[in-house]
């Protein structure tokens, strides 16, 4: 299954989540963010970085990116996509996804191994995980906190569209602790915390993260 990589201007963590999507069993693709063609992927995801735009506001010029069309399109078709922190970013500018990320409440940047619950384990990417279930992985944003109006957090906690959630104390303020959501359909899934550096034991805390990239590989199979 080929799940392609997006590199923005500034992107830092393509080369790490290319790595996971190669553990998880999946053929990653590189994908330019100048390009108008996913090269025939199944799935995309957009990775973390200090994507171009990132003094304006987060992921507000990136969801401009020629890319960017094609990926709207094929998420509104069905294709699971995955947005790592700045890529979380980006989805809630193409309105892919509700919300948006804001400066964290503590005004500094963040970078520590986060302990997340998993809200919802029915997602293309989370399937590997049961709903409850606890794991570990790092977290590093300047601009991650959370936020929606009450209306739109009480429709994503009543439709089950958190998919994690930050355990112990919130690093960045995000309203009702919520590190990732999800679109109705459950093929898009945004997500502050970085799973893709939490695939191997020699380079992470563990390798919690890398049941993200299993279940889309797995889903993908199953189609």
């Amino acid at each position: 299954m080929k799940i392609g990589v997006v590199t923005f201007p500034g992107s830092l963590d393509d080369v790490d989540a290319q790595r996971a999507v190669r553990l998880a069993g999946g053929e990653p693709v590189a994908l330019w963010h100048g390009d108008h063609d996913l090269l025939g992927v199944d799935a995309v995801i957009l990775p973390g970085g200090f994507s171009y735009g990132d003094y304006l506001r987060c992921g507000a010029i990136a969801r401009f990116a020629p890319v960017m069309t094609e990926v709207v399109a094929a998420a509104q078709g069905g294709m699971p996509v995955l947005g790592i922190c700045n890529g979380f970013q980006i989805l809630c500018e193409s309105h892919l996804l509700p919300g948006a990320l804001i400066r964290n409440n503590h005004r500094t940047f963040v970078c520590r191994d986060q302990v997340l619950q998993v809200e919802n384990a029915s997602t293309a990417w989370t399937t590997a995980y049961t709903a409850g279930q606890q794991i570990t992985v790092p977290l590093k944003n300047g601009e991650g906190g959370f936020v929606a109006d009450t209306e739109t957090l009480d429709r994503l906690e009543g439709e089950g569209q958190v998919v994690v959630r930050y355990v112990g104390q919130d690093p960045n303020g995000s309203l009702r602790a919520i590190a990732g959501i999800t679109n109705e359909r459950g093929n898009v899934v945004g997500l502050m915390p970085h799973p893709e550096h939490a695939i191997e034991d020699l380079t992470g805390p563990g390798t919690d993260g890398l049941g993200f990239f299993t279940s889309a590989v797995q889903a993908l199979m199953s189609v």
